[in-house]
Protein backbone atom coordinates (compact mmCIF):
# COMPACT_ATOMS: atom_id res chain seq x y z
CA UNK A 1 0.00 0.00 0.00
CA UNK A 2 0.97 3.38 -0.94
CA UNK A 3 2.09 6.14 1.92
CA UNK A 4 -0.28 9.24 2.12
CA UNK A 5 0.62 12.29 0.40
CA UNK A 6 2.13 14.61 2.37
CA UNK A 7 -0.14 17.28 1.76
CA UNK A 8 -2.99 15.10 3.24
CA UNK A 9 -1.06 13.86 6.00
CA UNK A 10 -0.20 17.44 7.47
CA UNK A 11 -4.00 18.47 6.50
CA UNK A 12 -4.91 15.40 8.59
CA UNK A 13 -3.02 16.34 11.59
CA UNK A 14 -3.90 20.06 11.55
CA UNK A 15 -0.53 21.34 10.19
CA UNK A 16 -0.16 23.85 7.68
CA UNK A 17 2.97 22.65 5.91
CA UNK A 18 6.50 21.10 6.40
CA UNK A 19 7.93 17.76 7.93
CA UNK A 20 8.14 15.94 11.07
CA UNK A 21 5.32 14.68 14.00
CA UNK A 22 2.24 16.94 14.24
CA UNK A 23 2.66 19.72 16.70
CA UNK A 24 -1.01 18.97 17.88
CA UNK A 25 -4.18 17.05 16.60
CA UNK A 26 -7.38 19.02 15.91
CA UNK A 27 -10.84 17.05 15.89
CA UNK A 28 -13.62 18.79 14.09
CA UNK A 29 -17.08 17.60 16.06
CA UNK A 30 -19.16 19.74 14.26
CA UNK A 31 -21.87 16.89 14.11
CA UNK A 32 -21.50 15.15 17.92
CA UNK A 33 -23.95 15.61 20.09
CA UNK A 34 -23.49 18.50 22.03
CA UNK A 35 -21.81 18.31 26.08
CA UNK A 36 -23.90 18.00 28.47
CA UNK A 37 -24.04 19.49 32.10
CA UNK A 38 -23.88 16.33 34.45
CA UNK A 39 -23.17 15.81 38.41
CA UNK A 40 -20.65 14.11 39.39
CA UNK A 41 -21.90 10.15 41.30
CA UNK A 42 -22.29 11.47 44.54
CA UNK A 43 -21.61 9.98 47.42
CA UNK A 44 -18.58 7.45 46.29
CA UNK A 45 -19.00 4.27 46.21
CA UNK A 46 -17.45 3.15 48.94
CA UNK A 47 -14.72 1.21 47.25
CA UNK A 48 -13.59 4.45 45.86
CA UNK A 49 -13.98 6.37 49.72
CA UNK A 50 -10.87 7.28 50.85
CA UNK A 51 -8.96 10.20 53.91
CA UNK A 52 -8.46 11.94 50.57
CA UNK A 53 -11.91 11.34 48.78
CA UNK A 54 -14.74 11.37 50.88
CA UNK A 55 -18.19 10.30 49.87
CA UNK A 56 -19.49 13.84 48.92
CA UNK A 57 -16.95 16.44 48.06
CA UNK A 58 -13.93 17.35 50.61
CA UNK A 59 -13.43 20.56 52.02
CA UNK A 60 -10.23 22.40 52.09
CA UNK A 61 -8.10 24.99 53.23
CA UNK A 62 -8.09 26.85 49.58
CA UNK A 63 -11.69 27.03 49.65
CA UNK A 64 -12.60 30.23 49.95
CA UNK A 65 -16.41 29.89 50.66
CA UNK A 66 -15.79 27.51 53.41
CA UNK A 67 -15.34 27.55 57.17
CA UNK A 68 -11.74 25.56 56.27
CA UNK A 69 -10.54 28.71 54.61
CA UNK A 70 -10.84 30.93 58.16
CA UNK A 71 -9.41 27.87 60.00
CA UNK A 72 -6.46 26.97 58.21
CA UNK A 73 -5.50 30.76 57.48
CA UNK A 74 -6.56 32.41 60.68
CA UNK A 75 -7.90 30.43 63.59
CA UNK A 76 -4.88 27.89 63.74
CA UNK A 77 -2.16 30.65 63.45
CA UNK A 78 -3.74 32.32 66.32
CA UNK A 79 -4.49 29.04 68.65
CA UNK A 80 -0.62 28.03 67.69
CA UNK A 81 0.44 31.25 68.65
CA UNK A 82 -1.61 31.45 72.18
CA UNK A 83 -0.16 28.00 72.72
CA UNK A 84 3.33 29.91 72.35
CA UNK A 85 3.02 32.14 74.39
CA UNK A 86 1.62 30.57 77.50
CA UNK A 87 4.76 27.99 77.06
CA UNK A 88 6.77 30.94 77.11
CA UNK A 89 4.93 32.33 80.20
CA UNK A 90 5.65 28.73 81.51
CA UNK A 91 9.38 28.87 80.51
CA UNK A 92 9.69 32.22 82.85
CA UNK A 93 8.55 30.36 85.73
CA UNK A 94 11.45 27.77 85.60
CA UNK A 95 14.68 27.63 87.26
CA UNK A 96 16.31 24.32 86.31
CA UNK A 97 18.59 24.57 83.44
CA UNK A 98 18.57 21.29 81.99
CA UNK A 99 14.40 22.25 82.08
CA UNK A 100 14.96 25.51 80.25
CA UNK A 101 17.00 24.33 77.81
CA UNK A 102 14.24 21.70 77.00
CA UNK A 103 11.48 23.63 77.04
CA UNK A 104 13.27 26.17 75.11
CA UNK A 105 13.58 23.68 72.24
CA UNK A 106 9.49 22.48 72.52
CA UNK A 107 9.39 26.27 71.37
CA UNK A 108 11.33 25.60 68.82
CA UNK A 109 9.61 23.25 67.14
CA UNK A 110 6.38 25.16 68.03
CA UNK A 111 7.77 27.75 65.91
CA UNK A 112 8.96 25.49 63.41
CA UNK A 113 5.09 24.32 62.89
CA UNK A 114 4.14 28.02 62.71
CA UNK A 115 7.00 28.42 59.73
CA UNK A 116 5.35 25.39 58.56
CA UNK A 117 1.37 26.28 58.72
CA UNK A 118 1.74 29.76 57.83
CA UNK A 119 3.99 28.79 54.60
CA UNK A 120 1.61 26.09 53.36
CA UNK A 121 4.80 23.07 53.58
CA UNK A 122 3.88 19.99 52.69
CA UNK A 123 2.72 17.04 55.28
CA UNK A 124 5.73 15.28 56.94
CA UNK A 125 5.82 11.67 58.92
CA UNK A 126 4.78 12.17 62.57
CA UNK A 127 8.26 11.45 64.62
CA UNK A 128 8.16 8.23 66.20
CA UNK A 129 7.42 9.77 69.87
CA UNK A 130 6.46 6.47 71.51
CA UNK A 131 2.77 7.22 71.38
CA UNK A 132 0.48 4.42 69.84
CA UNK A 133 -0.95 6.40 66.90
CA UNK A 134 1.96 6.87 65.56
CA UNK A 135 1.87 4.22 63.07
CA UNK A 136 -1.84 5.18 62.39
CA UNK A 137 -0.43 8.55 61.45
CA UNK A 138 1.98 7.46 59.10
CA UNK A 139 -0.04 4.90 57.32
CA UNK A 140 -1.93 7.59 56.17
CA UNK A 141 0.12 9.87 54.98
CA UNK A 142 2.20 7.36 53.07
CA UNK A 143 -0.95 6.49 51.51
CA UNK A 144 -3.32 9.02 51.00
CA UNK A 145 -1.42 12.20 51.35
CA UNK A 146 2.15 11.92 49.96
CA UNK A 147 3.03 15.52 48.50
CA UNK A 148 -0.51 17.22 50.27
CA UNK A 149 0.46 20.44 51.87
CA UNK A 150 -1.97 21.91 54.64
CA UNK A 151 -4.00 23.94 52.35
CA UNK A 152 -4.96 21.47 49.39
CA UNK A 153 -5.91 18.30 51.74
CA UNK A 154 -9.18 17.46 53.18
CA UNK A 155 -9.39 20.14 56.10
CA UNK A 156 -10.63 17.72 58.74
CA UNK A 157 -7.52 15.69 58.33
CA UNK A 158 -5.11 19.03 58.41
CA UNK A 159 -6.63 20.41 61.20
CA UNK A 160 -5.91 16.88 63.18
CA UNK A 161 -2.91 16.73 62.04
CA UNK A 162 -1.67 20.10 63.09
CA UNK A 163 -2.66 19.09 66.61
CA UNK A 164 -0.38 15.92 66.33
CA UNK A 165 2.44 18.15 65.08
CA UNK A 166 2.59 20.47 68.36
CA UNK A 167 1.83 17.38 70.76
CA UNK A 168 5.15 16.34 69.07
CA UNK A 169 7.03 19.22 69.55
CA UNK A 170 6.74 18.04 73.22
CA UNK A 171 6.84 14.67 73.32
CA UNK A 172 9.57 14.38 72.01
CA UNK A 173 11.55 15.96 74.92
CA UNK A 174 13.00 14.80 77.98
CA UNK A 175 11.51 16.84 80.77
CA UNK A 176 8.01 17.89 78.85
CA UNK A 177 6.32 14.78 76.97
CA UNK A 178 2.94 15.48 79.28
CA UNK A 179 2.70 19.22 79.04
CA UNK A 180 -0.86 20.78 78.69
CA UNK A 181 -0.17 23.49 76.10
CA UNK A 182 -3.89 24.11 76.47
CA UNK A 183 -3.75 24.00 80.35
CA UNK A 184 -4.07 28.10 80.95
CA UNK A 185 -6.76 28.55 78.42
CA UNK A 186 -8.75 25.13 80.16
CA UNK A 187 -8.53 26.69 83.57
CA UNK A 188 -9.05 30.58 82.79
CA UNK A 189 -11.93 29.68 80.62
CA UNK A 190 -13.34 26.97 83.67
CA UNK A 191 -13.04 29.86 86.12
CA UNK A 192 -14.55 32.43 84.07
CA UNK A 193 -17.68 30.30 83.85
CA UNK A 194 -18.87 30.36 87.34
CA UNK A 195 -22.63 31.77 86.38
CA UNK A 196 -23.16 28.21 84.59
CA UNK A 197 -21.24 26.06 87.36
CA UNK A 198 -23.21 27.30 89.89
CA UNK A 199 -26.22 27.22 88.57
CA UNK A 200 -25.98 23.62 87.45
CA UNK A 201 -24.37 22.56 90.85
CA UNK A 202 -27.00 24.62 93.15
CA UNK A 203 -29.75 22.66 91.14
CA UNK A 204 -28.55 19.16 91.32
CA UNK A 205 -26.44 19.27 94.43
CA UNK A 206 -29.35 17.23 96.11
CA UNK A 207 -30.14 13.75 94.47
CA UNK A 208 -33.04 13.69 92.24
CA UNK A 209 -36.41 13.13 93.76
CA UNK A 210 -39.93 12.83 93.06
CA UNK A 211 -42.44 15.11 94.10
CA UNK A 212 -44.85 13.11 96.66
CA UNK A 213 -48.41 11.72 95.24
CA UNK A 214 -47.59 11.80 91.73
CA UNK A 215 -48.87 8.57 89.16
CA UNK A 216 -46.34 6.71 87.41
CA UNK A 217 -47.19 8.47 84.50
CA UNK A 218 -46.54 11.60 85.92
CA UNK A 219 -43.44 10.60 87.80
CA UNK A 220 -42.39 9.32 83.80
CA UNK A 221 -43.53 12.68 82.43
CA UNK A 222 -41.33 14.63 85.21
CA UNK A 223 -38.25 12.30 84.09
CA UNK A 224 -38.74 13.15 80.67
CA UNK A 225 -38.55 16.92 81.10
CA UNK A 226 -36.00 16.59 82.92
CA UNK A 227 -33.84 14.48 80.63
CA UNK A 228 -34.99 16.40 77.42
CA UNK A 229 -33.85 20.06 79.43
CA UNK A 230 -30.20 18.46 80.86
CA UNK A 231 -29.71 17.41 77.21
CA UNK A 232 -29.89 20.94 75.94
CA UNK A 233 -27.96 21.85 78.76
CA UNK A 234 -25.29 19.51 77.07
CA UNK A 235 -25.95 20.49 73.84
CA UNK A 236 -25.63 24.44 73.94
CA UNK A 237 -23.19 24.32 76.26
CA UNK A 238 -20.79 22.94 74.08
CA UNK A 239 -20.92 26.71 72.44
CA UNK A 240 -17.97 27.90 74.47
CA UNK A 241 -15.74 25.99 72.62
CA UNK A 242 -12.55 27.02 73.17
CA UNK A 243 -10.62 26.92 69.75
CA UNK A 244 -13.88 28.97 68.74
CA UNK A 245 -13.94 31.60 71.16
CA UNK A 246 -10.53 32.76 70.94
CA UNK A 247 -11.43 36.25 71.58
CA UNK A 248 -15.14 36.44 72.99
CA UNK A 249 -15.34 38.40 76.54
CA UNK A 250 -16.62 37.39 79.79
CA UNK A 251 -19.86 38.89 79.16
CA UNK A 252 -20.78 36.73 75.63
CA UNK A 253 -19.68 33.64 77.52
CA UNK A 254 -21.47 33.55 79.97
CA UNK A 255 -24.72 34.21 77.54
CA UNK A 256 -23.81 31.22 76.05
CA UNK A 257 -23.73 29.67 78.89
CA UNK A 258 -27.31 30.02 79.92
CA UNK A 259 -29.20 27.53 81.58
CA UNK A 260 -32.52 28.86 82.34
CA UNK A 261 -35.46 26.72 81.03
CA UNK A 262 -37.28 29.79 79.47
CA UNK A 263 -33.74 30.00 77.38
CA UNK A 264 -33.96 26.27 76.69
CA UNK A 265 -37.58 26.13 75.83
CA UNK A 266 -37.11 29.40 72.91
CA UNK A 267 -33.87 27.39 71.92
CA UNK A 268 -35.61 23.91 70.73
CA UNK A 269 -36.82 25.58 67.82
CA UNK A 270 -32.89 26.30 66.18
CA UNK A 271 -32.45 22.45 66.65
CA UNK A 272 -32.79 21.91 62.85
CA UNK A 273 -32.50 17.96 62.84
CA UNK A 274 -34.20 16.97 66.03
CA UNK A 275 -34.28 13.58 67.51
CA UNK A 276 -34.72 14.51 70.99
CA UNK A 277 -37.99 12.40 70.95
CA UNK A 278 -36.52 9.00 69.78
CA UNK A 279 -33.69 9.60 72.09
CA UNK A 280 -35.96 9.84 74.77
CA UNK A 281 -37.65 6.49 73.82
CA UNK A 282 -34.13 4.80 73.83
CA UNK A 283 -33.15 5.77 77.04
CA UNK A 284 -36.16 4.22 78.12
CA UNK A 285 -36.51 1.46 77.23
CA UNK A 286 -32.72 0.97 78.43
CA UNK A 287 -34.50 1.11 81.94
CA UNK A 288 -37.60 -0.99 80.87
CA UNK A 289 -34.94 -3.56 80.06
CA UNK A 290 -33.55 -3.68 84.20
CA UNK A 291 -30.69 -0.91 82.59
CA UNK A 292 -28.15 -0.65 80.43
CA UNK A 293 -24.41 0.98 79.33
CA UNK A 294 -23.92 4.33 77.48
CA UNK A 295 -20.90 6.17 76.16
CA UNK A 296 -20.22 8.82 76.17
CA UNK A 297 -17.52 10.05 73.42
CA UNK A 298 -16.25 13.61 74.79
CA UNK A 299 -14.71 16.66 72.96
CA UNK A 300 -14.45 19.73 75.36
CA UNK A 301 -14.73 19.53 79.07
CA UNK A 302 -18.04 19.80 79.42
CA UNK A 303 -18.95 20.64 83.19
CA UNK A 304 -22.63 20.48 82.11
CA UNK A 305 -22.11 16.94 80.74
CA UNK A 306 -21.56 14.93 83.73
CA UNK A 307 -25.60 16.37 85.04
CA UNK A 308 -26.89 14.04 82.42
CA UNK A 309 -24.66 11.66 83.20
CA UNK A 310 -25.44 11.72 86.75
CA UNK A 311 -29.10 12.05 86.28
CA UNK A 312 -28.94 8.59 84.57
CA UNK A 313 -27.38 6.92 86.90
CA UNK A 314 -29.88 8.15 89.60
CA UNK A 315 -33.09 7.60 87.59
CA UNK A 316 -32.01 3.86 86.75
CA UNK A 317 -31.87 4.82 83.23
CA UNK A 318 -28.02 3.40 83.09
CA UNK A 319 -26.85 1.22 85.43
CA UNK A 320 -22.96 2.44 83.45
CA UNK A 321 -21.38 5.09 81.85
CA UNK A 322 -18.20 5.13 80.17
CA UNK A 323 -16.61 8.43 79.23
CA UNK A 324 -13.90 7.89 76.22
CA UNK A 325 -11.08 11.64 76.51
CA UNK A 326 -8.56 11.73 74.49
CA UNK A 327 -4.34 10.36 75.17
CA UNK A 328 -3.06 13.64 75.10
CA UNK A 329 -4.13 17.38 74.99
CA UNK A 330 -6.18 18.29 71.66
CA UNK A 331 -8.16 20.54 69.84
CA UNK A 332 -7.21 23.24 72.57
CA UNK A 333 -10.43 22.29 75.02
CA UNK A 334 -11.00 18.18 74.29
CA UNK A 335 -10.75 16.16 77.55
CA UNK A 336 -7.61 14.40 78.87
CA UNK A 337 -7.30 11.99 81.56
CA UNK A 338 -5.57 14.87 83.59
CA UNK A 339 -8.60 17.41 83.20
CA UNK A 340 -11.31 14.00 84.01
CA UNK A 341 -9.05 14.00 87.12
CA UNK A 342 -8.33 17.64 87.78
CA UNK A 343 -12.12 18.52 87.44
CA UNK A 344 -13.76 16.06 89.81
CA UNK A 345 -10.55 17.07 92.66
CA UNK A 346 -11.19 20.89 92.42
CA UNK A 347 -14.83 20.48 92.92
CA UNK A 348 -14.49 18.65 95.90
CA UNK A 349 -10.79 20.17 97.49
CA UNK A 350 -9.93 23.07 95.02
CA UNK A 351 -10.36 27.41 95.38
CA UNK A 352 -11.11 28.49 91.90
CA UNK A 353 -13.68 30.53 92.61
CA UNK A 354 -12.83 33.60 95.30
CA UNK A 355 -16.20 35.24 94.92
CA UNK A 356 -18.33 32.20 95.84
CA UNK A 357 -20.53 31.99 98.56
CA UNK A 358 -19.83 29.07 100.69
CA UNK A 359 -23.33 27.44 99.77
CA UNK A 360 -21.74 27.31 96.23
CA UNK A 361 -18.47 25.80 97.58
CA UNK A 362 -20.56 23.34 99.30
CA UNK A 363 -22.59 23.12 96.16
CA UNK A 364 -19.82 21.61 94.24
CA UNK A 365 -18.07 19.62 97.17
CA UNK A 366 -21.11 17.21 97.58
CA UNK A 367 -21.45 17.03 93.88
CA UNK A 368 -18.08 15.85 93.56
CA UNK A 369 -18.08 13.53 96.42
CA UNK A 370 -20.88 11.70 94.64
CA UNK A 371 -19.67 11.21 91.32
CA UNK A 372 -15.72 10.44 92.92
CA UNK A 373 -18.22 7.21 94.32
CA UNK A 374 -19.58 6.63 90.69
CA UNK A 375 -16.06 6.00 89.56
CA UNK A 376 -15.14 3.85 92.93
CA UNK A 377 -18.16 1.48 92.56
CA UNK A 378 -17.31 1.46 88.80
CA UNK A 379 -20.96 3.14 87.87
CA UNK A 380 -18.50 5.86 85.73
CA UNK A 381 -15.27 4.41 84.15
CA UNK A 382 -13.40 7.09 82.31
CA UNK A 383 -11.21 5.58 79.58
CA UNK A 384 -8.69 6.70 76.62
CA UNK A 385 -7.44 5.12 72.87
CA UNK A 386 -4.91 6.03 70.76
CA UNK A 387 -7.72 6.21 67.62
CA UNK A 388 -9.08 9.41 68.84
CA UNK A 389 -6.54 11.30 68.03
CA UNK A 390 -5.79 10.07 64.73
CA UNK A 391 -6.56 12.40 61.61
CA UNK A 392 -9.07 9.02 60.81
CA UNK A 393 -12.40 9.45 60.45
CA UNK A 394 -14.64 7.37 62.25
CA UNK A 395 -15.51 5.86 58.81
CA UNK A 396 -12.19 4.16 59.47
CA UNK A 397 -13.09 3.27 62.90
CA UNK A 398 -14.22 -0.44 62.25
CA UNK A 399 -10.78 -1.01 60.02
CA UNK A 400 -8.24 0.75 61.98
CA UNK A 401 -9.47 0.15 65.37
CA UNK A 402 -11.22 -3.11 65.50
CA UNK A 403 -10.83 -3.54 69.27
CA UNK A 404 -12.56 0.01 69.69
CA UNK A 405 -15.58 -0.92 67.43
CA UNK A 406 -16.20 -4.01 69.60
CA UNK A 407 -15.99 -2.11 72.64
CA UNK A 408 -18.32 0.11 71.91
CA UNK A 409 -20.79 -2.00 69.84
CA UNK A 410 -21.47 -3.59 73.55
CA UNK A 411 -22.68 -0.33 74.50
CA UNK A 412 -26.99 0.08 74.88
CA UNK A 413 -26.06 4.18 73.30
CA UNK A 414 -23.13 5.99 72.42
CA UNK A 415 -23.11 9.96 72.50
CA UNK A 416 -20.75 11.63 70.13
CA UNK A 417 -20.43 15.20 71.35
CA UNK A 418 -19.58 18.20 69.58
CA UNK A 419 -18.21 19.46 66.72
CA UNK A 420 -15.38 17.83 65.79
CA UNK A 421 -17.10 14.36 66.60
CA UNK A 422 -20.04 15.09 64.48
CA UNK A 423 -17.52 15.94 61.58
CA UNK A 424 -15.43 12.94 61.87
CA UNK A 425 -18.57 11.05 61.83
CA UNK A 426 -19.99 12.60 59.00
CA UNK A 427 -16.55 12.60 56.77
CA UNK A 428 -16.45 16.56 56.80
CA UNK A 429 -17.20 16.67 53.24
CA UNK A 430 -19.81 18.88 51.24
CA UNK A 431 -23.07 15.88 51.65
CA UNK A 432 -26.61 17.68 50.93
CA UNK A 433 -28.45 18.92 54.26
CA UNK A 434 -31.13 16.25 53.76
CA UNK A 435 -28.51 13.07 53.74
CA UNK A 436 -29.93 10.86 56.16
CA UNK A 437 -27.92 10.67 58.90
CA UNK A 438 -27.41 7.10 59.05
CA UNK A 439 -26.12 7.30 55.30
CA UNK A 440 -23.88 10.00 56.67
CA UNK A 441 -21.81 8.23 59.04
CA UNK A 442 -21.68 4.93 56.69
CA UNK A 443 -19.79 2.11 58.60
CA UNK A 444 -20.93 3.55 62.26
CA UNK A 445 -24.43 2.64 61.22
CA UNK A 446 -23.89 0.29 58.54
CA UNK A 447 -21.55 -2.36 59.78
CA UNK A 448 -22.89 -5.21 61.73
CA UNK A 449 -23.16 -4.72 65.13
CA UNK A 450 -23.01 -0.77 64.86
CA UNK A 451 -24.62 0.78 68.31
CA UNK A 452 -26.78 3.07 68.57
CA UNK A 453 -25.44 6.60 68.11
CA UNK A 454 -26.69 10.16 68.76
CA UNK A 455 -24.49 13.28 68.20
CA UNK A 456 -24.73 16.12 70.09
CA UNK A 457 -23.67 18.90 67.94
CA UNK A 458 -23.86 22.91 67.89
CA UNK A 459 -23.32 23.97 64.28
CA UNK A 460 -20.13 25.67 64.03
CA UNK A 461 -18.68 23.91 60.63
CA UNK A 462 -19.76 23.48 56.95
CA UNK A 463 -20.98 19.83 57.52
CA UNK A 464 -25.07 19.64 57.93
CA UNK A 465 -27.07 16.99 56.88
CA UNK A 466 -30.09 14.86 58.71
CA UNK A 467 -32.41 17.86 57.82
CA UNK A 468 -35.81 16.92 56.65
CA UNK A 469 -34.86 18.97 53.33
CA UNK A 470 -32.17 20.82 52.00
CA UNK A 471 -34.58 23.96 50.79
CA UNK A 472 -34.15 24.82 54.83
CA UNK A 473 -30.26 24.79 54.06
CA UNK A 474 -31.32 27.06 51.45
CA UNK A 475 -33.31 29.40 53.08
CA UNK A 476 -30.76 29.86 55.86
CA UNK A 477 -27.77 30.22 53.00
CA UNK A 478 -29.80 33.08 51.77
CA UNK A 479 -31.35 34.87 54.80
CA UNK A 480 -28.29 34.12 57.49
CA UNK A 481 -24.74 34.25 55.83
CA UNK A 482 -22.58 32.35 58.09
CA UNK A 483 -25.53 30.37 60.26
CA UNK A 484 -23.06 27.21 59.52
CA UNK A 485 -20.88 28.93 62.34
CA UNK A 486 -22.04 30.86 64.44
CA UNK A 487 -23.21 28.12 67.04
CA UNK A 488 -27.22 29.82 66.82
CA UNK A 489 -28.30 26.08 65.63
CA UNK A 490 -27.57 22.79 66.38
CA UNK A 491 -28.97 18.88 65.76
CA UNK A 492 -29.76 15.73 68.14
CA UNK A 493 -29.63 12.89 65.45
CA UNK A 494 -29.73 9.49 66.39
CA UNK A 495 -29.02 6.13 64.46
CA UNK A 496 -30.55 3.61 65.20
CA UNK A 497 -27.25 1.15 63.76
CA UNK A 498 -27.36 -2.95 64.16
CA UNK A 499 -26.79 -3.63 67.72
CA UNK A 500 -27.37 -7.59 68.91
CA UNK A 501 -25.45 -8.12 65.32
CA UNK A 502 -22.05 -10.26 65.47
CA UNK A 503 -19.85 -7.68 64.83
CA UNK A 504 -17.78 -9.22 61.77
CA UNK A 505 -14.20 -7.98 60.70
CA UNK A 506 -13.17 -8.00 57.03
Amino acid sequence: MSEPSSANANSFNGQGGGSGAPAKVTLHLGHLPSKKDIKGPWPRTPTRVDPNNPPWPAYRGYHEYSFAYATMGVRLPTILGKAIEDTIRTLNEQSVEDKIVDLVQCIERMDNLMTDLSGNAKLRPIIDDGEGDVALWNKEIAKYFQGKDFMNAPWLFAEAYKYRRLHEAFSISKYWKDYDVFYRQKCDTFSRSSDAVFELSMRFVEPFTHLPNLTDAEMLEAERLMFLELTQVCLWGNSTDLSLLINMTEEQIKSLQSTGGDHLAATEKNILGNHLPQLWETVKELRDKTGGRIDFVLDNAGFELTFLADFLIQTGLAKQIYFHGKRYPWFVSDVTKNDWEWLLNMMVHGHLFPKATEQERESLRRLGERWKQYERDGKWVYEQHAFWCTGYTFWDLHSEAPDLFLHLSRSDLVYFKGDLNHRKLTYDCAAPASTPFEVAIGPMASASGAPKICSLRTIKSDVVVGLESDEIAERLDKEEPGWKISGKYAIVLLSEGRPGEKVRFA
